[in-house]
């Protein structure tokens, strides 16, 4: 990594250990920089929608292969190896997706893009249930439960990245 200076300022927190990852932890539902993809942590804004737990190691990995995932498909090594010059990954076309945690096996996500419609998909646990439940997936739902439904529209690319990942995404 090229960079000493943290270019990212209160969007998200240096010091957390997912940074150490690339997976930018962020206070907001909606960061001011193009993440490929963020964590929302309730301690890191002002917000109470964000994540009380932190993710497991192993949903940690998960997080990290999602964004490797994405560079890979859409941009390849030689934007891979520009992004290394800042400790996050960012990338001026991307729609940037935050990953939540509700609880144990109890993930949500939002697509920065959102206008209208749930918060996050599936909706919290205060939501389900009532008339702001995302009915389609009412949750709970594992992160890669998440992660898989993001990739609904072209799940073959997604299915054969976690098939070659198995340290990662366990059959």
């Amino acid at each position: 990594m090229t960079t000493t200076t943290w270019p990212f300022g209160t969007d998200a927190k240096q010091d957390d250990p997912l940074a150490a990852l690339r997976i930018p932890v962020v206070g907001s539902f909606n960061p001011e920089w193009k993440y490929i993809a963020a964590y929302i942590d309730v301690d890191t804004g002002p917000y109470s929608w964000g994540s009380q737990e932190r993710p497991t190691d192993a949903e940690a990995a998960m997080l990290a292969s999602y964004i490797d995932e994405y560079i890979h498909y859409f941009l390849g090594d030689r934007e891979r190896q520009r992004m290394l010059k800042r400790p996050l990954d960012v990338e001026g076309r991307v729609v940037t997706r935050v990953f939540v945690k509700y609880g144990p096996d109890d993930w949500g996500y939002r697509v920065v893009t959102w206008q209208y419609g749930s918060l996050f998909v599936p909706t919290g646990p205060k939501s389900r249930g009532t008339e702001h439940e995302y009915a389609k997936h009412p949750g709970p739902l594992s992160l890669e439960q998440v992660m898989d439904l993001d990739h609904d529209i072209y799940p073959k690319r997604w299915l054969d990245w976690k098939a070659a990942h198995p340290e990662v995404f366990p059959a």
